[in-house]
């Protein structure tokens, strides 16, 4: 099965290593604990909007482009988790001729 909330924990992880912050000054720009976005990155808590809002400014990301990357990111998880169909090629019925 695929959350949401792990998907969306990785992009915000990835983003703010990328810019090379730590949590703790994550955590003061946005106004969150350090605790509570340890935990969102890490996909163990739902983050509301409000949440999402104050982390995407602090990582400087538009919320649009973290939503756009993790729907991605979902889509590209459920197709690998379909089950691929089989197709049974049925050969045609021998004709044997008759001695008659």
């Amino acid at each position: 099965m695929v959350l949401f909330r792990q998907r969306l924990g990785d992009a915000l992880r990835s983003r703010r290593t990328e810019l090379g912050l730590t949590l703790r000054e994550v955590s003061g720009v946005a106004r969150v604990s350090l605790g509570y976005i340890s935990e969102v990155e890490r996909g163990q808590k739902e983050a509301s909007s409000e949440l999402l809002s104050s982390l995407c400014d602090a990582l400087e990301v538009p919320l649009s482009v973290v939503l756009r990357d993790v729907a991605h990111a979902v889509a590209v998880e459920e197709a690998a988790l379909e089950p691929t169909p089989i197709t049974v090629r049925t050969r045609p019925a021998e004709v044997v001729a008759s001695a008659a």
